[in-house]
C-alpha cells in the first residue's frame, strides 16, 4: 500500500476535523438558540397585538350592535281636531301654534285604548305610567307629521313610535326587573306590561334605520339619537379636504422632488414638511381658531372650518407620501423620456406621474382616513356643539352647523345614559366601516393604477 493512499484511509477514518460544517459546536448552538429566541419573542409579539386587537373589536361589536336595532310601539292614534285644528280651517300656521304638549294626551289615549281592546291590565300601573313606555320624541315625530299631512287631522293614523330608552335597553339586556326596582325611570310593572305588548304584537324590535339619518338628540331621548347630521358634516369635510389638498399637496410634491434647486431654502422647506407630520393634531385646531374664526371670521362648528383645519393637518402626509411615490420611479424613466426629446415637465407628466400615481392615491386616502377620525381639532373649532339641524346643500350647506362622527362619539361618552355609551359604540362601528372602506378603495387603485416598467 502506497503512502498516498495509507494517508487518505486515515482521513477517512479520522472523522470530521474541528470546525467543519457538519459539526454543531457551541458558538452555532448558542447562535441557533439567539435566533429561536428573537422568533419566539416576535411570535409572542404578533399574537398579544392580534389578542389585543380581538378585544378591541368584540368590546365595541358586543357593546355597539345593539345600537343598530330599535324597540318601537305601533299605536292608532286619533288626530282630534278639538286639539289640532280649533278653527277647522287647516291653515298651517295655526296647526304649527300646537306645540308637542298638546300631541302627547293623543298618544297617551291611544295607547289605553290599545290596552283595552287587547284587555291588557297591570296592577298598579297607571294610564301616566303606560305611556311612559313611549319615546319623548314621539309628539314631535307626531307633530311633524301632522305639519306635513294637515289632510289627516281628523282621523286615525296608525304609527310605529319609538319605545323609551329604559323600554328599549329591556330588550338589549341593560335593564333587568332587579334593576327597574332601583331605577327611577322606569318600575316592574312597566317591564311586564312591555312584555304583554311584545306577546300581542304591539311592541316590536327592529331594524334602526334612523340611527343613520337621524340627528342628535337631548340627554332624555337616547333612544332618538342618530348619525344624520355628523355623517353629514364629515362627509362635506372630507369633500373639501379632498379638493384641497390632493391638488395642492401633489403640486407642492412634484416641484419640490423634481423642478426645486437643492439649495439651502429648499433643505428648510423639505425639514418643515416632516415637522409637519409629527405636530400633534390639536395644533392645528388651535391655528385654525386664531386664523379662520378669529382672524377670518369664519362660523363656528361650520364643515368649511373643520376642512380646512384637516386639510392643513393632512397636507403634509400626502406630500410626504407623493414624494416617495416620485422617487420610486427608476431614473432611466426619465432619461428614457428626455432622450427621445421630451422636455423636463414632459417626463414628468407624461411618464413619471402616471407611474408614481398608485403610491400618490395611496397616500392620500390614508392621509384623508386619518383625518375623518380627528376629533381633537374639531373640539377647538366648536363642532363639538349640540346640533339637530342638517347643513344645507352645498355651497351654503359648508358654512352651517354640523357636527362630526368622531365628535358625535365624544359627546356621546360624556352623557350618563347607559343608552349614549351604546349609541358612541354604534358610530365608532360606523366610524371603522369607513376606515375600512377608504383602505379597501386605496388598494383597488393602487392595484388599478399599478404599472411595471
Amino acid at each position: 500500500m502506497s503512502d498516498a493512499t495509507a494517508m487518505a484511509d486515515a482521513a477517512a477514518t479520522a472523522g470530521p476535523r474541528k470546525g467543519s460544517l457538519l459539526v454543531v459546536d457551541k458558538r452555532t448552538k448558542q447562535r441557533n438558540a439567539a435566533e429561536a429566541r428573537f422568533r419566539l419573542i416576535g411570535q409572542i409579539a404578533v399574537t398579544i397585538g392580534v389578542l389585543a386587537l380581538v378585544g378591541l373589536l368584540t368590546s365595541i361589536l358586543m357593546n355597539g350592535l345593539s345600537s343598530f336595532r330599535q324597540t318601537y310601539i305601533a299605536v292608532d292614534v286619533y288626530l282630534d281636531p278639538a286639539k289640532l285644528d280649533k278653527k277647522g280651517d287647516r291653515n298651517l300656521d295655526d296647526i304649527a301654534k300646537v306645540t308637542t304638549f298638546g300631541y302627547a294626551p293623543l298618544i297617551k289615549k291611544a295607547l289605553a285604548d290599545k290596552m283595552a281592546r287587547e284587555g291588557i291590565v297591570i296592577d298598579g300601573l297607571s294610564e301616566k305610567d303606560a305611556a311612559e313606555l313611549i319615546s319623548k320624541e314621539a309628539p314631535a315625530d307626531l307633530r311633524r307629521y301632522v305639519l306635513a299631512h294637515p289632510s289627516s287631522i281628523g282621523k286615525t293614523v296608525p304609527f310605529n313610535l319609538l319605545a323609551s330608552g329604559r323600554i328599549d335597553g329591556y330588550y338589549k339586556g341593560r335593564v333587568t326587573m332587579e334593576s327597574a326596582e332601583l331605577d327611577r325611570n322606569v318600575s316592574p310593572q312597566q317591564l311586564m306590561l312591555a312584555d304583554k305588548l311584545k306577546a300581542d304584537g304591539v311592541l316590536t324590535t327592529r331594524f334602526n334605520w334612523e340611527f343613520f339619518t337621524a340627528p342628535d338628540a337631548s340627554d332624555t331621548r337616547p333612544e332618538a339619537a342618530g348619525l344624520g347630521v355628523a355623517i353629514l358634516g364629515s362627509a362635506y369635510m372630507m369633500l373639501v379636504v379632498l379638493v384641497l389638498s390632493l391638488p395642492l399637496g401633489v403640486a407642492a410634491s412634484i416641484y419640490l422632488e423634481e423642478f426645486a434647486p437643492q439649495n439651502t431654502l429648499t433643505d428648510i422647506i423639505e425639514v418643515n414638511i416632516a415637522n409637519l407630520a409629527a405636530v400633534p393634531s390639536i395644533v392645528f385646531g388651535i391655528l385654525g381658531l386664531a386664523v379662520f374664526i378669529n382672524f377670518a371670521g369664519l362660523p363656528q362648528s361650520a364643515p368649511i372650518v373643520g376642512g380646512l383645519v384637516l386639510t392643513l393637518m393632512t397636507l403634509p402626509t400626502i406630500i410626504i407620501a407623493t414624494r416617495a411615490a416620485l422617487k420610486a420611479v427608476p431614473p432611466s424613466i426619465r432619461d428614457a423620456a428626455l432622450g427621445v426629446g421630451a422636455s423636463k415637465m414632459q417626463s414628468v407628466f407624461h411618464h413619471v406621474l402616471p407611474l408614481a400615481m398608485p403610491g400618490i392615491l395611496t397616500g392620500t386616502i390614508i392621509g384623508l382616513a386619518q383625518a375623518l377620525g380627528e376629533t381633537a381639532p374639531l373640539l377647538l373649532i366648536g363642532m363639538v356643539a349640540f346640533v339637530r339641524e342638517y347643513p344645507g346643500a352645498p355651497p351654503e350647506g359648508f358654512f352651517d352647523p354640523a357636527s362630526a362622527l368622531p365628535v358625535q362619539v365624544y359627546n356621546w361618552t360624556q352623557r350618563g345614559d347607559p343608552a349614549f355609551v351604546e349609541r358612541a359604540s354604534g358610530a365608532i362601528i360606523v366610524l371603522l366601516v369607513f376606515l375600512v372602506l377608504m383602505n379597501l378603495i386605496a388598494i383597488i387603485l393602487r392595484r388599478r393604477f399599478e404599472r411595471r416598467w
